[in-house]
């Protein structure tokens, strides 16, 4: 019998071995959750999914570009590249055992649901990092699983998602609550606690089937290599985000003031309809980004490079946009909720996202991962490979300058 010697972590990836797709789908990403989440925040008269019913007609149109783009759309493809990058983990630790594999994403799911649970009770409550840790905590039994198993396991749950209730946000007629917009300190502890274990708890049943998806194409290395797959990008880019743009329809014009709600059970058939085609559009949209980082191959710019650096520290990025949420929306601080209209929060959003990628690259040229990132790698990795990583980092950093 051969000892059983556990294997070397090879540690984080470095920057020259990255590839630009994952990347740049990250940091569109984060532009499409900025302009998600914020306008949850708004209050008004009448709101619907989400949005102030009384608005102006830029807020309609706006209304309408949002919920047929990006409504349901964002977090699929979060979801898909999460269990991409998962996929990589494991990859690079394919000579390791599986217990061993297993316990890494252990610790890096453990370090997602403590930084997950801290932001939605300080910042925003509607916080899914938690739910991503518990999320991989499950699926880090999936991922030595055949590609039969993952792509049933993703139509499952594809498929009870898409069952017809009154759950859809897209069709809730509830402003933001307490946990939204709490008047006090004590308030907001007390209501997201309950918010956020909820969140963290059921939040994994809805990412499963972009969570499997992801694993099954990191496998296969189709973002990373987009020009030897340009037929299934192209394809998938093109049926994703068609049934998306289309299935979005009925809801989006609803929203946008442009035709009258119907009655209650087709309100949720409508809904359902918005949310099921939403799971296409985040694959179609991440299969977009990847026939655009093909394209780009060999001559990138810097505001390519700038948005690729965002989705390297996508984490970072990400609670930067809640701690601006906080400071924005909460009523015991600037209490914009009543203030800002949609095409206000839009702008913000927007304007949030331009900020993260430019201090993202500011980080890329001084050669600094994320915070966030950082200690993310130090609980998964521990301390030993993450100084030897920083340092190919800022090797890498400065060559490239």
């Amino acid at each position: 019998m051969t000892a059983d010697v556990p294997t070397r972590s090879p540690g984080p990836t470095t920057p020259a071995a990255r590839a630009l797709a994952p990347d740049l789908a990250r940091g569109f990403m984060l532009l499409f959750i900025a302009l998600a989440n914020s306008h949850y925040f708004l209050t008004g008269p009448s709101v619907l999914g989400g949005y102030p019913q009384n608005g102006s007609g830029l807020d309609a149109a706006v209304t309408w570009l949002i919920s047929t783009f990006v409504d349901g759309r964002a977090f699929p493809m979060f979801g898909l590249l999460f269990g991409y990058g998962v996929a990589q983990i494991v990859r690079r630790h394919e000579a390791s055992r599986p217990r061993v594999v297993r316990r890494l994403l252990w610790r890096r799911s453990a370090a997602l649901v403590v930084v997950g649970l801290l932001d939605a009770l300080l910042f925003y409550v509607g916080d899914i990092l938690a739910a991503y840790g518990v999320l991989l905590f499950l699926g880090a039994w999936a991922v030595r699983w055949h590609d039969r198993w993952l792509v049933l396991t993703a139509l499952a749950f594809f498929v009870l998602t898409s069952l017809p209730s009154d759950d859809s946000l897209v069709i809730s007629l509830a402003g933001p609550d307490a946990a939204m917009l709490p008047p006090d300190a004590g308030t907001m502890v007390a209501e997201r606690a309950l918010v956020a274990l909820f969140v963290a708890s059921l939040g994994p049943l809805g990412f499963m089937c972009p969570f499997m998806v992801g694993l099954w194409a990191g496998r296969r290395r189709i973002l990373e290599h987009p020009e030897r797959h340009r037929m299934l990008l192209g394809v998938t880019a093109s049926i994703g985000i068609g049934a998306a743009v289309l299935g979005a329809q009925p809801v989006s014009l609803m929203l946008a003031g442009v035709v009258t709600p119907p009655n209650q059970p087709t309100l949720e058939l409508l809904g359902s309809l918005h949310d099921t085609t939403g799971m296409l559009g985040g694959f179609g949209f991440a299969a977009l980004l990847a026939l655009i980082a093909a394209w780009l191959h060999g001559r990138r710019r810097p505001v390519t490079d700038a948005i690729a650096a965002a989705g390297q520290r996508s984490m970072t990025c990400y609670l930067m946009q809640s701690v601006i949420w906080a400071i924005a929306f909460t009523p015991f601080l600037l209490d914009l909720s009543g203030t800002l209209d949609v095409a206000g929060t839009a702008l913000l959003a927007t304007g949030t996202w331009i900020v993260t990628v430019v201090l993202a690259d500011r980080m890329r040229h001084a050669g600094h991962r994320g915070p966030f990132e950082a200690l993310v790698r130090r609980v998964t990795y521990g301390p030993v490979g993450v100084p030897k990583a920083r340092a190919m980092w800022r090797s890498v950093s400065r060559a490239g300058r």
